[in-house]
């Protein structure tokens, strides 16, 4: 079937951001606080991803123990939400609707514009440039023509549907398992902290008593979003593929279905949640990885073990290697086990990352950084979590942003030290950059 239409071209921006979760947002709100007419699209009605839209409890990692890593952008996100919380922040935990308004805020008060609802569909090229994205929005197909590109989609779409080189899976093809998160009331959680077991500890029993229908150990938990709230990030869809619309569709179902086992355990196995209420299941598949788009540098597990250093480094992150099991197998699980406990940093350790991870290869003015960063799946494991979502995303609007001030809009044409001396100067955590 042949299908081709006049497509408008709707804007013409400095930058064109492809992704409205934590990279895109910190990408686009920095590039227009330096000056850059910057157009972000998200395909769904809010921004923030899978912290956000996808339900995705708690940040991760933003300190090594002494040095705040996230800092820049990640701090102003983690300051406003703690001020807007009665409950208290707690140093990690997200209530999800008053982040998405506080994304709200930082891109209005930058002057970025959002488009909801746009599905980025494509893109055309010419040499090793990207001229337009195409987006479908509820007024139809559209273009925007920008300078600079960057893809935060997550899957890598916007590089890959323009013909970059990406990587998926291990050395074997697998990847890990996705989750559908789930979100919950009514929970006592002066009780639940009072018990001194964890949740996990109760599953052998319910496994015995046939709760279950495919007992998986790896559990991490309900952790607290409000005064009675919490936020799920557990139950696997092994053998999914994020990159096929069947496959997400019937891990969707399999989720919900997982979820009302969860209900079922927790209400009876678990001190504080006799009375706990399974309020909504996310609207969006959390998808832990899935394409890696290949720029100039790609990160390895080796960088993570010698701490790497690197002379164009925009930042650096220290959360440990969590590779989720590939099945409820015990091999599997121990291999799980032996990844997260046996590789872990002492306080004040961390590793760089470099510029180069963000510049795709064989493109002039795309650069693509968050989940779908240049590296091995075990690197990927470590630094797609929100905070180094915020390190990389600060550094791809500021250099975007130093990119769209030259005729070309190419990315490596901008001076390392400038864009360095720029994010130290927005607060970056950049230790080995004088």
């Amino acid at each position: 079937m042949l299908f081709s239409r006049e497509i408008p071209v709707k804007k013409s921006v400095d930058v064109c951001v492809v992704g409205g979760g934590p990279t895109g947002v910190a990408a686009a709100v920095v590039a227009a606080r330096n000056g850059a007419t910057v157009f972000l699209a998200e395909n769904t009605g809010a921004l923030g991803g899978l912290g956000t839209i996808g339900g995705v409890p708690v940040f991760m990692t933003f300190s090594d123990g002494i040095n705040f890593c996230a800092d820049g952008f990640g701090r102003e996100v983690k300051d406003r939400l703690n001020a807007e919380c009665d409950y208290g922040f707690g140093g990690r935990c997200i209530n999800v609707e008053k982040l998405k308004r506080i994304y709200d805020e930082q891109c209005t008060e930058s002057g970025v514009e959002v488009s909801f609802f746009s599905n980025f569909i494509g893109s055309e090229t010419s040499g090793k440039n990207v001229n337009y994205a195409v987006f479908n929005g509820k007024s139809g197909i559209f273009a925007v023509a920008a300078k600079v590109f960057i893809d935060t989609t997550g899957d890598g779409d916007l590089a890959a549907r323009s013909g970059a080189e990406f990587m998926y899976g291990d050395a074997n093809g697998h990847i890990m398992p996705s989750t559908l998160t789930s979100h919950w009331a009514g929970i006592d959680w002066k009780k639940r902290f009072a018990d001194t077991v964890s949740a996990q500890s109760y599953l052998p029993q319910a496994f015995k008593d046939g709760v279950f229908r495919n007992p998986d150990p790896h559990h991490t938990g309900i952790n607290p979003t409000g005064i009675t709230l919490g936020g799920g990030n557990m139950g696997h869809l092994f053998g999914l593929n994020p990159l096929s619309e069947e496959s997400l569709s019937a891990g969707m179902m399999e989720g919900r279905k997982q979820s009302v086992e969860f209900a079922y355990f927790y209400r009876k196995y678990v001190p504080g949640f006799e009375n706990a209420e399974l309020t909504f299941t996310a609207a969006i598949m959390g998808v832990r990885v899935s394409r890696r788009v290949v720029a100039d540098y790609i990160m390895t597990i080796d960088d993570y073990r010698a701490r790497r250093v690197f002379e164009d480094e925009i930042g650096r992150y220290c959360y440990p290697i969590d590779i989720h099991p590939a099945s409820p197998a015990e091999a599997d699980q121990e291999e799980f086990r032996k990844l997260i406990f046996g590789l872990e940093y002492a306080t004040g350790e961390s590793y760089g990352i470099p510029y180069r991870a963000l510049t795709v290869k064989n493109f002039n003015n795309l650069l693509c950084g968050g989940r779908c960063v240049s590296s091995d799946q075990y690197m990927q494991a470590s630094i797609r979590t929100m905070p180094g979502c915020y390190i990389m995303g600060q550094a791809l609007g500021m250099a975007a942003g130093l990119a769209a001030q030259q005729p070309d809009g190419d990315v490596r044409s901008i001076d390392v030290k400038t864009l360095q001396k720029k994010l130290k100067a927005m607060g970056g955590f950049l230790p080995n950059c004088k």
